[in-house]
């Protein structure tokens, strides 16, 4: 990444709340919330303008606690929810000159399959779990409009490889694998189509240290080979120390502080960041 290039995504002011809202917090000027839930109608703001920009070759990190906003935010990205309100400009998207939120479902539809890839935390969103592993990275190239057979298995074949899935078990379904091979799988099904970015969310979570490591090593790996740029959310502090050139913290649906990741690890600003740095000690 460098000061020059333009970012290849830029976030604007994007809002998800879940209810109506009422007087007490319709008016962003002078709303009155428990952290991010209005304690009167039961709106749950979960996401309140949020901005940021993501450069080529970057990897961003998202940090915060559960409930923080990070995981919609995700969802509202790759289109697995509607934003209230907000703009998205993917630069490698009609010249950069739409707002992407605002696409029909058709248009959101070749954007995930061609211009993004996501790992969610829960290999059954990401995965069919019996269907092969190459018989996953074909269904995400024919969402694309490949019917080519041949190039579909080569394809396959070279990604699986890639993240260190043993030939003799390509074929086999992902339910019969652990769950750091799942996540290897997913990855693989992500990258199928050449996406300029890539999206994780809290890829981690959930596995033993050791599987933990490996993969987030092939993650460090498969970035610097393939210079795609990157959307990390986690809740560990110490993963995105380890990939994140740049780390955004979001509490209650905003974010409270950005910056380099060791500037923010070594001279954080917000309380609450200092807390989440002092548990890393």
């Amino acid at each position: 990444m460098h000061a020059s290039d333009e970012p290849i995504l830029k976030i604007r002011d994007l809002n998800k709340q879940f209810g109506t809202g009422c007087p007490r917090c319709s008016n962003p000027a002078d709303r009155q919330l428990d952290r991010n839930y209005c304690p009167v109608c039961g709106t749950v703001y979960s996401c309140r303008d949020v901005s940021f920009d993501l450069y080529p070759g970057e990897v961003l990190g998202i940090v915060g606690e559960s409930g923080s906003g990070k995981s919609t935010l995700m969802k509202c990205l790759y289109f697995d929810q509607d934003v209230t309100s907000g703009e998205a400009i993917l630069n490698v998207y009609k010249d950069g000159s739409i707002n992407l939120f605002e696409e029909s479902s058709q248009q959101k539809r070749y954007i995930r399959n061609q211009l993004m890839g996501k790992v969610y935390q829960n290999p059954v969103l990401g995965l069919r779990l019996r269907f092969s592993s190459i018989g996953n990275i074909a269904e995400k190239m024919i969402a694309a409009g490949s019917r080519h057979v041949q190039a579909m298995e080569e394809r396959g074949s070279e990604l699986l490889t890639k993240v260190h899935i043993p030939v003799y078990r390509m074929k086999e379904a992902p339910e019969n694998f652990s769950g750091g091979m799942q996540q290897r799988v997913q990855i693989a099904k992500a990258l199928s189509n050449n996406p300029p970015i890539l999206l994780l969310d809290e890829v981690t979570t959930g596995l033993d240290l050791s599987v933990q490591a490996s993969v987030l090593d092939l993650i460090k790996h498969l970035q610097r080979e393939l210079n795609i740029s990157i959307l990390l959310v986690s809740h560990d502090l110490g993963v995105i120390r380890m990939l994140a050139d740049r780390t955004l913290v979001m509490l209650d649906g905003q974010i409270i502080e950005q910056g380099l990741t060791d500037q923010i690890l070594e001279d954080p600003q917000h309380a609450y960041t200092q807390q989440l740095v002092h548990s890393l000690l």
